[in-house]
């Protein structure tokens, strides 16, 4: 038998949140962080007018996709890449910045997709710890070695929510050295209302080892096109684009990007539901006396004491036909991701949960 790498084997491949659902019951589906309007109509409208063209091969380069990002965040359209998800460019950027002997560090509870990278291309991922699921930007200085290649910081952090403020990234990346990539995963940057903080764009036109990406899975609701983006120096993007595929965003992607970057009132509704139901949710888990973490995402992690219980109460919903997600993935057993869905997906799922608590109270 031909084998991989060795590194290939001891990756625990990543599963996403269950969406299996009995034949007659209505699914609420709060397990992948997806949209609650589904994607933009926008975004839609463009994608079936560009299927007519699937027979063709994509624009290689995303030009117009890139100048419509361009125009949209005021940077520079040079500086732009586009890939098949922010996941693929997380890949490549440890294809092209490590490999064996090298290091890739992020926080403990860091999205799962930056230690599988590091893998594949045969680094070693290394976890700094957190202090109360934050990123801890001594901890994380604390591990950077002559070994460490890349620094990924999910900037809101999933699954728990946290994130550091627009000093805190400064003062990390002033204490890191110039040989580290700093790289800014802002996959949930519109959901945040703090205005001290930074989505990094602003901070890539000073520095040349400072990388942001972002994606169309979140607020754009568009997961199942696979479509992201990374704002990079010009070097950065130069080593991109020796690596990624030539065509590696389709037709049907470039197109639905495009569109829904112009429906800015389905943004501004998804918005506004994230807001609203996100504290009716906290305020209403809190009063079930569940401990709820502070979250700038469009989820909640909510602590439930113990790995069984946890296990107990995800099953329990998944009856009823409510799915959420479950964290040992991550070191976190106690605790379940729920994602915020419509208001009232919300509130039946709150209800259930209530009424659960108190039967076994």
């Amino acid at each position: 038998m031909i084998k991989a790498k060795d590194s290939i084997y001891k990756i625990n491949p990543y599963v996403g949140g269950e969406s299996q659902e009995k034949e007659g019951q209505r699914l609420i589906k709060l397990s992948s962080n997806e949209g609650p309007y589904g994607p933009p109509p926008m975004a839609v409208e463009a994608m079936k007018h560009a299927a007519d063209n699937m027979h063709r091969y994509p624009d290689g380069g995303c030009v117009a996709l890139r100048q419509a990002l361009a125009e949209k965040n005021d940077i520079d359209a040079e500086k732009i890449v586009c890939g098949a998800g922010s996941d693929e460019l997380i890949s490549l950027l440890c294809k092209a910045y490590a490999g064996v002997g090298d290091e890739v560090l992020y926080s403990r509870y860091g999205f799962l997709m930056y230690a599988i990278s590091a893998m594949g291309a045969g680094a070693t991922p290394v976890a700094a710890p957190e202090q109360d699921l934050c990123a801890d930007v001594d901890a994380l200085i604390a591990a950077v070695t002559e070994n460490t290649k890349i620094l990924f910081l999910a900037n809101p952090n999933n699954p728990t929510g946290s994130y550091l403020k627009r000093d805190q990234i400064l003062d990390l990346h002033a204490r890191l050295p110039k040989t580290v990539l700093l790289v800014l995963d802002a996959a949930y940057t519109e959901y945040v209302e703090d205005p001290d903080f930074t989505d990094g764009h602003d901070l890539v036109a000073l520095h040349d080892n400072i990388v942001v990406t972002r994606t169309f899975s979140k607020i754009y609701g568009m997961g199942g096109v696979r479509l992201g983006w990374m704002h990079a120096p010009s070097h950065v993007i130069d080593v991109m684009n020796r690596v990624r595929g030539p065509f590696n965003v389709s037709i049907e992607a470039q197109a639905a990007g495009i569109g829904a970057l112009q429906d800015d009132a389905f943004v501004e509704k998804s918005l506004a539901n994230n807001k609203k139901c996100r504290a009716m949710s906290v305020t209403a888990l809190q009063e079930m006396g569940l401990k709820v973490y502070p979250s700038q995402g469009n989820f909640v992690l909510v602590d439930f004491e113990t790995a069984e219980a946890a296990e107990a109460v995800r099953l329990h919903l998944k009856e009823e036909g409510i799915f959420v997600r479950q964290m040992p993935a991550y070191n976190l057993p106690t605790c379940l991701r729920v994602t915020i869905g419509t208001e009232e997906e919300m509130v039946l799922a709150l209800a259930a949960l209530k009424a659960y608590i108190i039967r076994n109270d």
